[in-house]
This record gives C-alpha cells, structure tokens and sequence, in this order.
C-alpha cells in the first residue's frame, strides 16, 4: 500500500494594517514566499487589525473585540503567518494575556498564539528553507526591529535567509538592535526623542556604505525610508521579503510610487 501524501500546510496570512495601507507589495511576496516553502495560503477577508494599538495605548476592550475577530477568523488554519515581528508578537504574546480572566476565550486565544509566526522565523524554524531563487544586486544592511528581536528572537533567521540570495552582500551597521525611534505611538508621544533616536540610526547607516536598507517591520522601515528621504539618501529600503522573494524593485518604501 503506497504512502498517503501529507498535505500542505494551511496557512492564514495575517495582512497588516500597514501593510495594506502602504506596502501591499509585502503581502505580495510574502504568499510567494510561503508558497514556495510548500504551504497553501489564504487571506481571510474578515481579518481586522490585531488590536496593538489599543493594547498599547491601556484600551484593553477595544483590544479584546479585535482579538475576539481575529481569533474567530484565523483558528480553523494550521498556522498563522505575518510579515511583521511587532504584529505577530502582539497576537502570540499579548492575547493570553488579554484573556487569562476568560475562561472561554483563553483556550483560543492560547491555542491561536501557538501556531502564529513572524514571516522570516516562519520560514527558517518551521519550514526550514535554507535556499532562495531570488537575485539582489547590492549591498544592504539589515535593522533589527524591537518587537521582532526582543520578544520573539528574530536575528539569525533574516540573515541566513538573506545569505542565500544571489549577489547580495550583507553588512552589519553598528547598534543594528537599537530602536530606530518609531515604537508605534512613540513617536507621536515624544517626536524630539524619536528624531534623535532615527538621525542616529540613519547615520549609523551611512556609515556602512551600503545601498540598501532592510528589515523585517514596516514601522520601522517606513520612519527610516521617510528620514532618509528627507536627508537627500539614496537608499533604497525594503522589507527583507521583497528581496527573498525577487521583488524587490523600483525606488523602494518610502520612494516615488511605482
């Protein structure tokens, strides 16, 4: 009797509120990347923003109501992915937390943390994708955001991917895991501090020489491609699956639309 052929995993994209907004191209690559990878992907239309904000900002019923949607939407899949360390931390982390005095919604919400994953760790821990058909011809630096490192381990897994791209150099900048100044309402909050925070960052930048600015969060990209821009750069910033994905072209985030 043959062997009965393992399905494909299903996989739930998780498309972020920014990304929507100002980079779709992201979403693009990541159903590429994913697909690639062996997995089914489907977008849920109903998906909602993961309620970060509100978390954040201590309004914890409206961050519940966007969970309660989000659960709702996502749990039937086998796993849940997004092209965001500060988004899928939200919901892997902060969701437990949102529901621990909720007897019905905790089971789902813990069940729903444990199979949701930031894109890049996604593909290097679960999937195990060590090689990419894609070309990037440059020099890029890799920013490594917050939310992304601190809470959910994301380092080693963009740059071994990245590594596997032919004809990109990668180069370390210095205080590569320092935050670039946006945090979200952070920069709204305390703009003097926040544009100190990315001048430096900028600068640090700079000094690599590289052409090319990536990373694994648009927050963080979209403030450092709008400083950059501003200062007259010519760096080109890129979510790193844009690049894994061979889609990486035109003048970048932050540059003239496409």
């Amino acid at each position: 009797m043959p062997p009965r052929s393992v399905p494909p995993p299903r996989v739930g994209l998780f498309a972020t509120c920014l990304m929507n907004l100002f980079r779709p191209n992201i979403g693009f690559a990541t159903v590429k990347l994913l697909e690639e990878a062996g997995c089914t992907v489907e977008v849920p239309a109903a998906q909602t923003c993961c309620g970060q904000p509100g978390y954040n900002s201590g309004d914890f019923d409206a961050a519940r109501a966007l969970a309660k949607q989000l659960i709702k939407v996502f749990e039937g899949f086998d796993y849940v992915v997004g092209p965001s360390g500060s988004c899928m931390a939200t919901i892997r982390l902060d969701y437990p937390k949102l529901f621990e005095n909720d007897a019905d919604w905790l089971p789902r919400a813990e069940a729903l943390a444990a199979k949701s994953w930031e894109l890049l760790s996604f593909l290097a821990e679960v999937r195990g994708v060590t090689t990419v058909s894609a070309s990037y011809a440059g020099t890029a630096t890799y920013h490594d955001s917050c939310s992304g490192l601190r809470s959910l381990g994301i380092k080693q897994q963009p740059r071994l991917l990245l590594g596997a791209v032919n004809g990109l150099a990668l180069t370390e900048m210095r205080d590569a895991e320092v935050c670039c100044g946006f945090g979200g309402t952070f920069c709204v909050k305390y703009p003097e501090i926040s544009g100190r925070m990315v001048d430096e960052k900028i600068a640090n930048i700079d000094a690599t020489g590289a052409d090319t600015l990536l990373g694994g969060d648009l927050g963080c990209l979209l403030n450092m491609a709008g400083r950059l821009k501003r200062q007259g750069s010519t760096v080109k910033v890129f979510h790193a699956a844009e690049v894994l994905a061979g889609m990486a072209t035109g003048e970048g985030i932050g540059g003239a639309p496409k």
